[in-house]
C-alpha cells in the first residue's frame, strides 16, 4: 500500500488538539509530527483542516427484518453512506429470531456483511428468545468477540423480554465482562396506550408519539438500572431521549454505579413539530422512541457535556416512505419504527455541536468516535489518530459547508429528516486503514474492503 503524508492539519483526538503531519504506511499511522520530512509518499495538503478519527458508530440496523418489512440499507449501501459521512467503522445488532439459536443468529448476520462492507463492522447480538440454553450460549459468542449483547423491554410478543429474563441476561453477560445494552421503554404501558388510541379512532401517525410519553422511557431506565443492580452487572443504555432519564442514570453514576448511555443524532436536533406535517408525511420521523421537545434536548445537550453520556449513535435503522413507512398508513402501530443517520451523523454534529458552541472539537471526536471505540472494545486500534493505530481518519475543512439532501444522499431512503439543511464543515476525505474511501462527498472505495472485528470485553 502506497504511504500517504498529511501535512499541516490540526490533528484533533479527544484529549489534544496539535497542528502537525501525520504518516500513513500500510494502513497504520507511523509517524505523527510537524513538518515531517518524507519520501515516496501521497502529499494531502491539510493546512486549516482538522485531521481526527474516523467515526465510530455502535448502533445500527442493516438489512434487519423489523415490523413486517427490512430496514431499506443492507450491508452495502449502509457502509457506503457511513463512509461519505465520516463513519469508518460501525457495530451493527444481529437480531435473534424467535426459537433461532444466538449462534446462527450471529452467523446469519455474518453471512448478510460478508465481502459487502466498505468499512471495518462488529456486531453485537440482541437476544428476543431465551430457549432452554440461551444463557449458557451467551459464553461462545463473547469468545467469538461479540462482547455485547442487547435486550428489548418493548415490543411484547415479538422481540421484548421480561423482566426476569432481562436479569439472566446481565448477569451472565457481566461474569462474562460482556455489555449489556438495554432498549428502555415500559412495552407494557405503551401497547396500553395505543390500543386506547386506536379504539378512540386516533390512528394517524402523529399519535406514535403520545403513544411513547417520555414517562415510558424514563420509568424503564429506573427499572433496569435496579434489575442491573440485582444482577450485579454493568448496564448500558441506547438511544435515550428524555431528560428523565439522563437524570437517572447521573444518579446510578453518582452512587458509583456502572451504568452508560448513548443518545442519536435526531433527538438532539429534530422536535415533535415534525409530527405536524400533514398527509402522512409525519410517518416519515415515527422513530423509537419518538422526537422530544426542546426542554428535553437541552438536558441531553447537558448530559453530554458533563459526562452522564458518553455516545452519540445513529440509530440507522431506515424504512422508505413509499412501500415501507406507509404500511401503517390506517393505523400508526404498523408504521415501521426507525430513520436514517448512518450518513448525516458526523457531519450534523460537527455543524450543530462543534460550530454551533455545543460542543469543543475534542468533544466531537470523543462523543462520535473515541468513547464508542473504547466502550465497546476497539480502542486504541480504532478512535484514535496516533502511532499504531488503523489510519481510520477524516479530513474535515471548517471553512466549507456542506448541504443535506435525499436527492444527493447515498443511503437508500426516499426522504431525508434533514432535508435542506445546510451546515458549517465539509469532510473532505476519509481513509479507512489507510485506503480513501470517500472524496469530497463522493464515494471512492470498494464493497468488501470492511473487515469484521472481532472486540475485546471492557
Amino acid at each position: 500500500m502506497k504511504r500517504i503524508h498529511l501535512q499541516g492539519g490540526t490533528v484533533v483526538n479527544s484529549g489534544s488538539s496539535v497542528v502537525a503531519d501525520v504518516l500513513i504506511e500500510d494502513g497504520c499511522v507511523v509517524a505523527i509530527g510537524k513538518n515531517l520530512v518524507v519520501e515516496d509518499a501521497e502529499a494531502i495538503d491539510c493546512a486549516g483542516r482538522y485531521v481526527m478519527p474516523g467515526g465510530v458508530d455502535v448502533h445500527t440496523h442493516l438489512d434487519a427484518p423489523m415490523m413486517n418489512t427490512k430496514t431499506a440499507d443492507d450491508f452495502a449501501s449502509g457502509t457506503r453512506a457511513a463512509a461519505v459521512g465520516g463513519t469508518t467503522t460501525i457495530v451493527d445488532f444481529a437480531l435473534q429470531a424467535k426459537g433461532q439459536k444466538l449462534e446462527d443468529a450471529l452467523n446469519g448476520w455474518h453471512q448478510k456483511a460478508i465481502d459487502k462492507c466498505a468499512i471495518d463492522y462488529g456486531f453485537h447480538v440482541a437476544i428476543t428468545d431465551l430457549y432452554d440454553g440461551a444463557i449458557a450460549d451467551i459464553e461462545g459468542l463473547v469468545r467469538s468477540g461479540v462482547t455485547s449483547m442487547k435486550i428489548y423491554m418493548a415490543y411484547k410478543g415479538a422481540i421484548m423480554l421480561d423482566d426476569g429474563e432481562m436479569y439472566e441476561v446481565l448477569r451472565e453477560s457481566g461474569r462474562l465482562g460482556a455489555k449489556t445494552c438495554v432498549h428502555a421503554e415500559n412495552g407494557d404501558v405503551i401497547d396500553r396506550i395505543s390500543a386506547n388510541l386506536v379504539a378512540s379512532g386516533k390512528t394517524g401517525p402523529e399519535n406514535h408519539a403520545l403513544s411513547r410519553p417520555p414517562a415510558t422511557e424514563v420509568e424503564a431506565v429506573n427499572r433496569a438500572i435496579a434489575v442491573s443492580r440485582i444482577a450485579d452487572a454493568p448496564i448500558y443504555f441506547v438511544h435515550l431521549s428524555t431528560g428523565g432519564a439522563t437524570e437517572a442514570v447521573a444518579e446510578a453514576q453518582l452512587n458509583g454505579w456502572p451504568v452508560a448511555g448513548e443518545t442519536c443524532t435526531h433527538y438532539l436536533t429534530l422536535g415533535p413539530d415534525l409530527y405536524d406535517l400533514p398527509d402522512f408525511e409525519a410517518a416519515k420521523a415515527v422513530l423509537t422512541p419518538p422526537l422530544r421537545d426542546s426542554n428535553h434536548q437541552e438536558a441531553l445537550w447537558r448530559g453530554l457535556n458533563n459526562g452522564t453520556l458518553g455516545i452519540v449513535s445513529s440509530d440507522h435503522c431506515p424504512f422508505c416512505f413509499v412501500g415501507q413507512k406507509d404500511l401503517g398508513r390506517h393505523d400508526f402501530r404498523a408504521i415501521p419504527n426507525g430513520g436514517a443517520g448512518i450518513e448525516d451523523r458526523m457531519r450534523v454534529m460537527y455543524g450543530t455541536g462543534v460550530a454551533g458552541g455545543r460542543i469543543s472539537l475534542e468533544q466531537f471526536v470523543a462523543l462520535t468516535s473515541t468513547n464508542p471505540a473504547k466502550s465497546f472494545g476497539m480502542f486504541p486500534t480504532k478512535g484514535f489518530v496516533g502511532i499504531g493505530a488503523d489510519a481510520d481518519i477524516i479530513v474535515l475543512d471548517p471553512a466549507a459547508t456542506t448541504h443535506i439532501s435525499a436527492a444527493t444522499q447515498h443511503q437508500a431512503l426516499d426522504y431525508n429528516l434533514w432535508e435542506g439543511w445546510t451546515l458549517p464543515g465539509a469532510i473532505t476525505h476519509v481513509f479507512s486503514r489507510g485506503e480513501l474511501i470517500a472524496s469530497n462527498g463522493r464515494f471512492v472505495g470498494r464493497e468488501g474492503h470492511g473487515n469484521y472485528l472481532a472486540r475485546s470485553a471492557v
